[in-house]
């Protein structure tokens, strides 16, 4: 009965303390459509979501062998792995799906231009690079966390 009545209690204080149930009109508070208040400047007309963080793409390292044929790139615990790698032109990179959640794979610059589209859990999706460059790509669902570089080389 004790732990309920703390816990009900804790709900409580968290409801206020977030400002849940209050109507009220302030000087802090505008309206909007007249059905919702939102904090003044909250809300620019016009406006729209963005990220927190931009991407930081990694580099390959300076002494980073370069690969060829198929290279194999890991989504796993919403990382890369590797996230910075050299292949040889004509290589081809497989990135394959190694979490429970939905991934993908989109190119943001460089000598090739792709979107895998919805990656489910075990799946895979290919590309041959045919062209030098540097190529920076990542999943859109978690680009903070799921970005690489590949530079691909002659």
């Amino acid at each position: 009965m004790r732990r309920t009545l703390v816990m009900l209690l804790s709900l409580g204080t968290l409801a206020l303390a977030s400002g849940c149930g209050g109507s009220g009109s302030s000087s802090q508070t505008r309206r909007s459509s007249g059905t919702s208040s939102v904090p003044a400047g909250a809300i620019r007309p016009g406006a729209s979501l963005t990220q927190f963080k931009a991407p930081k793409y990694a580099s390959p390292p300076a002494g980073a062998p370069v690969l060829s044929g198929v290279v194999q790139i890991a989504y796993r615990n919403i990382t890369i792995h590797p996230d910075a790698i050299r292949v040889k032109v004509g290589s081809t990179i497989r990135w394959t799906n190694f979490d429970t959640v939905v991934h993908n794979v989109t190119s943001r610059s460089g000598p090739s231009s792709f979107a895998s589209g919805r990656l489910a859990p075990g799946a895979s999706f290919q590309v041959r690079l045919r062209r030098p460059g540097v190529l920076h790509y990542l999943c859109t669902i978690h680009p903070v966390t799921m970005n690489g570089t590949i530079e691909v080389v002659s």
